[in-house]
């Protein structure tokens, strides 16, 4: 492709629809959605069909207004662990675990109690001291015993 090209058309989203995340599949991973009201579920990657290009895509979630909008979906194994965040300040280290593992057309359990009128606003996954050390740095510890 020239410089000039603007590519394929990946999903053609509905009027009012739009795209919240991308991951790369990874076959030992799930896909763990979270809504803006703190409800999410892990899915995994063999329930999703593949699709061409320029499809409308499947759904992920069970969006009502208990559930509210999806915010994120994020590339997990069990062990992981992550940060949500709300409107309001308020963060919550959860792990991955905790989402029930469950169909793709389902809504999914409570992640994160939210007070009156808070919102889940992001989503991060949680970086261990041992995934750092092993990208090649030397980490405080070793570096103090030499």
């Amino acid at each position: 492709m020239g410089r000039t090209s603007t590519g394929v058309m990946g999903i053609r989203p509905g009027e009012g629809d739009f795209l919240v995340s991308l991951e790369v599949v990874e076959s030992e991973h799930q896909l763990l959605v979270i809504s803006e009201n703190g409800i999410g579920k892990r899915t995994p990657f063999e329930d999703y069909p593949t699709r061409g290009r320029g499809g409308k895509g499947v759904i992920t979630m069970k969006v009502t207004e208990k559930t509210g909008k999806v915010i994120s979906a994020v590339k997990v194994n069990e062990g992981d662990e992550l940060m949500l965040m709300t409107n309001a300040g308020q963060s919550v280290r959860i792990k991955a675990a905790e989402a029930r593992l469950a169909g793709r057309n389902t809504s999914g359990v409570i992640l994160m109690k939210t007070k009156q009128g808070e919102l889940i606003q992001d989503v991060a996954l949680v970086v261990s001291d041992d995934d750092l050390a092993g990208d090649g740095e030397e980490s405080e510890s070793e570096e103090s015993a030499e």
